[in-house]
């Protein structure tokens, strides 16, 4: 009987793609589910690529959040969502990289369960302090943790978040060990920062340039290997030649395995033309958001970069296993 069940959700499923692939595709709004709560940075971009993408296509895109599990529940749904291309997901290489090595069991795999449609953007990461802290610049900082870090918290967005990955990064490169103060989400995380509860931080930039900018925090570092005009004042972590790192968060759009490639080269382009939109860019520029080249920003190198990701993440993540 379950082999019949089975069957027969496959057959409806082929149906579905096929009679999707012959249409004139697409004929009703499409579902964007976003793994995170509203009112995050992660939501405003999808919010924002998606009011573009609905020009490019001549139909509504609909967000829908489905947080929680550090965006598996909302992953997952896409996972089990129909293949026909109304339905599309919201990725980050937290999702689609951490979460394969953080959790002992993922709910869905991000190889296997998903077509990559392009990405959508990616940040910078920063090294920052809190305005105590009595250390100026990153060699400063890189001394004081040598001597201090046994007594020394670091905070971050959630085991196996972004913020999380990034310091993780850092001090496995430095080779020291601090005490971890994982909270339920950025916004908690930068108020512990600001409160004093946590000594340093490590976030994207589209969250932390305004505290930086009102002087709420101290930034030390740049985490990627070039630095970044929003914020020139501020050297790079590898410049200072004690550390290799370039991190960046990046952000992407995907479909559930087995959608038509008709559909997927549709969403693609869509994606790419909210891309080239110069309000759009220069509205994630003030974030530090930049976006790929048009000719990069394909399914085939997204799929890569998905693979190359877990595979840099594992030796410095796999300790940290959860659930």
């Amino acid at each position: 009987m379950r082999f019949i069940r089975r069957f027969a959700l496959l057959f409806i499923m082929c149906a579905m793609s096929s009679s999707v692939r012959a249409g004139d595709w697409p004929q009703q709004p499409i579902r964007l589910i976003m793994p995170f709560p509203a009112g995050g940075p992660s939501d405003a971009l999808a919010r924002a690529i998606a009011n573009k993408m609905e020009l490019a296509l001549k139909t509504s895109i609909v967000v829908e959040n489905v947080g929680g599990a550090g965006g598996s529940i909302g992953m997952q749904k896409l996972a089990r969502s129909a293949p026909n291309g109304y339905t599309i997901g919201f990725g980050t290489i937290g999702t689609h990289a951490a979460n394969m090595i953080v959790y002992r069991s993922p709910l869905y795999s991000a190889t296997e369960d998903f077509e990559p449609l392009g990405l959508i953007g990616s940040a910078p990461m920063v090294l920052m302090a809190k305005k105590q802290l009595p250390v100026s610049d990153f060699k400063e900082f890189v001394s004081y943790l040598a001597s201090e870090h046994s007594s020394l918290f670091f905070g971050s967005a959630g085991v196996g978040s972004i913020s999380h990955i990034a310091c993780l990064l850092l001090l496995n490169e430095l080779n020291v060990t601090v005490n971890h103060v994982p909270y339920k989400g950025v916004a908690p995380a930068m108020a512990g920062l600001m409160g004093g509860e946590t000594d340093f931080m490590c976030d994207q930039t589209t969250t932390a340039l305004s505290q930086i900018k009102g002087g709420r925090v101290k930034p030390l570092a740049i985490l990627t290997d070039t630095a970044i005009p929003n914020l020139s004042d501020v050297a790079t972590a590898s410049s200072s030649g004690l550390v290799r790192i370039d991190f960046r968060s990046w952000n992407a759009l995907f479909a559930p395995r087995g959608t038509p490639g008709d559909v997927i080269r549709k969403l693609n382009t869509a994606i790419n033309v909210a891309m080239s939109d110069p309000a759009l860019i220069r509205q994630m520029q003030d974030l530090g958001v930049t976006f790929p080249q048009r000719n990069q920003n394909t399914p085939e190198n997204l799929s890569r970069l998905v693979e190359s990701e877990i595979r840099r993440l594992k030796p410095v993540l796999e300790e940290i296993q959860i659930n």
